[in-house]
């Protein structure tokens, strides 16, 4: 109890801090929603910040506790006018609070401590605008990413497995008030047996509503659901997370803040990440 109130508090205390900005450079932390706009050819996106999470749980393994990225990374390179390649990671380390020796890979864990620390996986992604926002009309996008499964199983914070991600991504403006729309397809396979899989659907809906100038406040629905008929495989279950929050742009610099919940019994009750993204003209295309 007492670990709880003290996370709760800190998640409190950053959600106190709260970033407010105007919407630039398509739509990313402290959102997971893809907007469909690229950041634009030959600039670069960097994106950096801290996540934690309370009482999340980790069903393969059978680890659950209170999670803190550090760092959360991702870069995104506008290879054109309407696409861009995205790479998203981080660094995991895990507060075990509790252990389930009857998961399925429980056995595997080489972490015999009360914490366990590895690399997030890997996201390598490609989005491309298909039709440009008019006033009658949204922005239309795809987007395709390959999770990788840079996250050991030993760790007990992996699958092990090869994920893949299909989404058609829409937005439209109105006024101060910007809606962003995901909707998708996931392939992930069965990290206990290799020759089955869950089909997933994903989803995500956000708004950003500019305050200033600089500021806006932020918000979003986003997660994947199960749609077999049958109990998911373990690690394929449905995840979802609303999430709260604030960005503050000035120049080629952005600050965010938010905190989350979770929509299941298998994501954090609470969280919070904060950041930064910068974007620069880092090349020229000929």
């Amino acid at each position: 109890m007492k670990n709880r109130v003290g996370f709760t508090v800190t998640a409190a205390a950053f959600a106190g801090l709260l970033l407010l900005c105007q919407p630039a450079w398509g739509q990313q932390r402290p959102l997971l929603t893809e907007d469909p706009e690229p950041i634009g050819a030959g600039r670069v996106l960097i994106e950096g910040g801290i996540d934690g999470a309370h009482a999340i749980t980790y069903p393969v393994s059978g680890l659950k506790g209170d999670l803190w990225r550090v760092p959360s990374l991702g870069v995104s390179i506008g290879i054109g006018p309407i696409a861009e390649l995205q790479i998203d990671g981080g660094y995991d380390l895990l507060s075990i609070t509790s252990r389930d020796s009857r998961a399925p890979l429980a056995g595997l864990v080489t972490a015999t401590g009360d914490s366990t620390q590895n690399l997030e996986n890997t996201f390598l992604g490609t989005k491309i605008r298909l039709i440009s926002e008019t006033a009658s009309r949204p922005a239309i996008g795809f987007r395709v990413a390959t999770e990788l499964p840079t996250a050991s199983t030993e760790s007990g914070l992996g699958l092990g497995t090869t994920n893949f991600f299909a989404s058609v991504l829409g937005a439209k403006t109105v006024q101060s008030v910007r809606v962003v729309a995901n909707a998708g397809v996931g392939i992930l396979p069965d990290p206990t047996v290799g020759n089955r899989q869950n089909d997933v659907l994903t989803y995500g809906l956000s708004f950003a509503r500019a305050m200033t100038q600089h500021a806006e406040v932020v918000g979003e629905v986003y997660g994947r659901l199960s749609v077999r008929g049958r109990e998911p495989f373990p690690g394929t279950e449905s995840r979802g997370l609303l999430k709260l929050g604030g960005r503050y742009t000035t120049g080629s610099l952005r600050l965010d803040a938010a905190v989350y919940f979770g929509l299941t019994t298998l994501d954090p009750t609470i969280g919070f990440t904060t950041g930064f993204t910068y974007v620069f003209n880092a090349f020229a295309l000929p």
